[in-house]
């Protein structure tokens, strides 16, 4: 009997050995059963043989034998990590998320100090600020797909070793990227011929920071996923003493020596991009160069990060759109640069750099995470996994929350000493309004909310799920739109910040939504994103 047995147990397993060298990760139990009968096995045998009833109780048998031995990925497990790599890791990663930042904060600085930035000056006319601002804005919002593509294309040859075709794809982008920005500049010429919007020679300023701050967002991106972030902070120190030498030692005035220091900042930008890719290049394997895909290929890849790119830029400007545009006593046009506003949401951005680099360093974590988790639970544990990570991401959760309120304490308790240090500088306030405290505050509160937004746009990133941020941000740009809108033509044009805010708040709901839906289902995701 025990003999009996034996064979019986020893033949099932043979038989499950030659259906998963088959297949080794069949569908479901019908698949198995195929397998089955395309091996011989029919019911009188699959009864003689193995005692079974007939070929589907054997095929049930071998599915559930089958998820209790298969794992997702190959069976040893996962090497323990070196805890000093791992902080020395995560520190790149905090590090990374800052330096991203930084140029933000040294404008800020050099504006405190020498009065000016790069594309800035506290003492421009109304009219020229004006300008600068529209300029600025579209080329952010213009640029803003393309260098999301960049990112995403880019990088994706780029962590595989693939330099040469990461330099390719990248400067396709960047050439669609001026392409579009050249036409731009011919639509709002027709535009404004036919309006009359702006003069020309206030429109020829628009299209001048237009075309040169785009080159020089471009040319930060690729820096970005070369992971040479500082370049880019040392070029715009370099472009901010260029402009002091213009001012002192030349009779320019700050707006040509901001026009020629921004197009030299932006043609080193991109000769240092193209030298740092025949850097890389020398790294990769020599032999036969991959062709890349056809562009119909990678531009569909890419559109939902594409989108993001514009809709993230959009979200950012919305309100001060709004809040420009809204009627007042004085509107020579229909957008007029309103400072007191401005200058409350320029402090306020300052929340945001350490919580990005918080962002990335727990992001950084939870992909290594996942990697080691995928050797670590049975194909049947699939659910203790789901339930572990949502657990992982509720702790997140509340790092990121906690960060960013202390940011932001940190930023309000900051500028307000600055406040006091800047009336003994230069003998008047920072915030020099009410206007100005109004806004300075609202907007940490909807910053702080968009860090969450951010983090969870990064992961859904990570997990190949564009679209989900794409349905949490569209909401997101019209309630901004929408509500400071109509606040602000209701109300007093500072008002438009609420529109911020709630879409902010909208965003970080359907974004911690969305992540709920990812985490209750990890593991197909993970397959999926695979």
């Amino acid at each position: 009997m025990t003999l009996a047995v034996h064979n019986r147990r020893a033949l099932y397993e043979r038989v499950v050995e030659e259906v998963q060298k088959r297949n080794m990760f069949p569908e479901d139990r019908f698949e198995i059963a195929a397998l089955l009968e395309s091996m011989g096995w029919n019911d009188s045998r699959a009864s003689e043989q193995l005692g079974m009833q007939d070929v589907f109780e054997l095929a049930d048998t071998i599915w559930e034998h089958i998820q209790q031995r298969v794992v997702v990925t190959p069976f040893e497990p996962p090497p323990k990590r070196n805890m000093v790599y791992v902080t020395f890791e995560l520190t790149k990663s905090f590090l990374r998320g800052v330096i991203f930042a930084l140029p933000m904060a040294i404008s800020v600085v050099s504006m405190l100090t020498l009065k000016f930035s790069l594309w800035s000056y506290e003492y421009l006319t109304v009219e020229l600020a004006t300008c600068i601002a529209i300029g600025t804005i579209l080329s952010f919002i213009v640029v803003g797909g393309y260098t999301q593509a960049i990112a995403r294309r880019g990088f994706f040859y780029l962590f595989q070793g693939y330099y040469n075709m990461g330099r390719r794809v990248t400067f396709q982008f960047i050439r669609a990227g001026y392409v579009t920005c050249l036409v731009t500049c011919v639509l709002i010429y027709g535009f404004n011929v036919v309006f009359n919007v702006f003069p020309m020679n206030m429109f020829m300023y628009i299209v001048l920071y237009f075309f040169f701050l785009t080159s020089i967002w471009l040319s930060v991106t690729v820096m970005y996923i070369l992971r040479r972030e500082l370049t880019f902070t040392g070029l715009i120190i370099m472009g901010i003493f260029i402009v002091f030498l213009l001012m002192t030692f030349t009779p320019l005035d700050i707006i040509f020596a901001q026009l020629i220091s921004i197009s030299i900042v932006s043609a080193t930008g991109m000769l240092l991009v193209l030298y740092f890719f025949k850097v890389a290049e020398r790294k990769e394997e020599k032999g036969i160069t991959p062709q890349l895909p056809r562009m119909s290929i990678t531009v569909y890849s890419v559109m939902p990060y594409f989108i993001y790119g514009f809709l993230y830029f959009f979200f950012l400007f919305i309100d001060r759109i709004n809040a420009w545009s809204a009627h007042d006593s004085y509107m020579p046009y229909f957008i007029w640069f309103r400072g007191e506003y401005e200058l409350g949401l320029d402090f306020a951005l300052l929340v945001l750099m350490v919580p990005l680099g918080v962002s990335e360093v727990i992001v950084h974590k939870l992909m290594l995470d996942l990697e080691d988790s995928q050797k670590q639970y049975w194909g049947a544990e699939t659910d203790r996994m789901n339930r572990f990570f949502k657990k992982v991401y509720f702790k997140m959760f509340g790092v990121i929350v906690v960060t960013s309120v202390a940011s932001a304490a940190l930023v309000w308790k900051g500028m307000h000493l600055a406040n006091d240090w800047y009336v003994g500088y230069a003998g008047k306030p920072l915030i020099s309004s009410d206007t100005t405290e109004f806004v300075f505050v609202v907007a940490l509160i909807a910053y702080v909310i968009l860090a969450i937004a951010l983090m969870n746009a990064v992961i859904l990133f990570s997990l190949s799920q564009a679209d989900m941020v794409n349905r949490s941000i569209i909401p997101a740009v019209g309630v901004n739109a929408l509500v400071g809108f109509l606040l602000s033509r209701w109300f007093e044009y500072d008002t438009a910040i609420f529109g911020l805010l709630a879409g902010s708040i909208v965003f970080a709901v359907l974004s911690v939504r969305h992540m709920l839906k990812v985490l209750n289902k990890l593991d197909y995701y993970l397959y999926a994103a695979g």
